[in-house]
């Protein structure tokens, strides 16, 4: 991790942000990418799900999308306005088994609503890192706040928080990139925030730029990852209802319609059995469809596994049973609690020895990456979920750290569709994009179809995101 211990490091990186925290906030360097907020405006898009799709051992059948529009005035005065978008996923980002779907969505809620007015009532003038970095400290006092108002048995957790908070952020890089008539992802030099690396991860990253974590143009595709949920049909025998609305059912069908070469496999992480079972016949059935093709699965546990010899155990035996399956297994996503300070602490040194274990939902901050770390995870998912900003920091971090990197989606359609396959295009390295919205909500992507064809209509396996190149701001709008 060179030559600072993480301690040092998290207290670095953090100093400053503590300090924006405390007596209000800091008068921010206004450099030439910096821009200024002058409006705010959000709205709330409610769609049900095609099927329901079941992960983490519960079944999620409908969405509560956050879209928001950003007046901003850029460092020459040019007036732009930017655009956010985002699922609330709730069930995923504010999990609990003593509050209902609706209070945890409506808390949700009303914390968008106390960022909406955080947001428009800043009069900094600096690029959206900046912004950042002055903001989230706000944004987790409201989080506190919107807590103690509804009375929350449990407060608002901080990956909920950057939920939340994810579409204002994208809308502000949305918006500073159209200031200044080029790519979000070109944007990025400490000449455009006014700062190097080091004032956000800390000493060990002095001089360096967050630039070169990207590529100077998005790849020309990204292998797309399907999801087959914990209770979607691989075969035809389990089907239960036939939907006739013009899409697949089963796991052959929809290889055959998208021509699919990736598979993202949700597994219960409580039932061994059923695990390595269940990855045998998907493995299967991929073989059987499509043969000759160099088929890559993510194993994602949804931080059900209780344990390291759990892991073991599955990716041992499903290398017994079938070698060539075990060899497409390409990461492991998140087998246990994202409390990674939980104890006993989970040590995945012995099962990052088999293949690469990813960090999803315990990875929210700097000092949870380097948790993480020490704990032997060895990749790490990005996701427009938990802020462009974030997910530009995670993959400089990454990149440093010689990492693995993938790219996750909430059930993105539309716009959260397009920022995502951004991402997973612009940094360099990634293993490919999950996007299932195209299975689960079909209709939200409908009125995109014309104006992105390559990434929502899907006809060899991959993203075709050199549509992505040229594009001001997110290249959303």
């Amino acid at each position: 991790m060179g030559g600072m211990s993480r301690r040092r490091l998290i207290h670095t990186a953090s100093a400053s942000v503590a300090a924006a925290a405390v007596g209000g906030r800091a008068r921010a360097a206004a450099p030439s990418a910096a821009i200024r907020v002058d409006g705010v405006r959000t709205r709330f898009v409610e769609h049900r799900y095609r099927t329901p799709y079941k992960f983490g051992g519960v079944p999620v059948d409908r969405a509560t999308i956050l879209d928001v529009e950003i007046d901003a005035v850029g460092a020459d005065g040019r007036r732009v306005t930017g655009f956010g978008s985002m699922p609330l996923g709730n069930v995923w980002s504010f999990p609990t088994r003593t509050l209902p779907y609706d209070v945890t969505l409506g808390a949700m809620k009303g914390l968008a609503a106390r960022i909406e007015r955080i947001v428009a009532g800043c009069d900094e003038a600096a690029h959206p890192i900046e912004l950042a970095r002055l903001l989230e400290p706000e944004y987790a006092a409201a989080a506190a706040e919107e807590t103690a108002a509804r009375g929350l048995a449990e407060p608002i957790p901080a990956l909920a928080i950057l939920v939340t908070a994810s579409p204002f952020d994208a809308a502000l890089h949305d918006a500073c990139g159209k200031a200044l008539g080029a790519s979000s992802f070109l944007t990025l030099s400490p000449a455009h925030i006014g700062h190097d690396l080091s004032r956000y991860l800390g000493d060990d990253f002095r001089g360096e730029s967050l630039q070169d974590a990207v590529l100077p143009a998005p790849v020309a595709r990204v292998p797309l990852f399907h999801s087959v949920g914990g209770s979607d049909p691989v075969r035809a025998s389990e089907v239960k209802e036939k939907l006739d609305d013009g899409l697949p059912q089963t796991l052959a069908d929809w290889i055959r319609f998208d021509d699919l070469v990736r598979i993202k496999i949700k597994l219960q992480g409580e039932d061994l059995r059923w695990d390595i079972e269940r990855t045998l016949a998907i493995d299967e059935e991929a073989r059987a469809t499509k043969p000759g093709t160099d088929w890559k699965y993510c194993c994602d546990f949804n931080e059900r596994c209780p344990d390291v010899e759990y892991v073991l155990e599955y990716l041992r035996t499903v290398e017994e049973r079938s070698r060539p399956c075990f060899e497409a297994i390409e990461y492991v996503e998140q087998p246990t609690s994202r409390n990674l300070r939980a104890q006993p602490r989970v040590d995945m040194h012995a099962a990052n020895k088999l293949r690469p274990i990813v960090v999803d939902e315990a990875l929210v901050d700097l000092e949870s990456l380097l948790e993480a770390r020490e704990l032997g995870y060895t990749g790490l998912a990005l996701k427009a979920c938990k802020g462009q900003t974030h997910s530009m920091l995670f993959a400089a971090a990454a990149r440093k750290y010689g990492m693995f990197l993938t790219v996750q989606d909430l059930t993105c359609p539309a716009a959260a569709l397009v920022h995502s396959a951004a991402i997973a295009a612009w940094v360099p390295g990634t293993a490919g994009l999950e996007a299932n919205a195209r299975q689960y909500m079909p209709e939200a992507n409908e009125p995109w179809e014309e104006r992105f064809p390559g990434l929502f209509r899907i006809t060899d396996g991959f993203l075709h995101t050199d549509c992505l190149a040229g594009r001001p701001g997110l290249g959303v709008v």
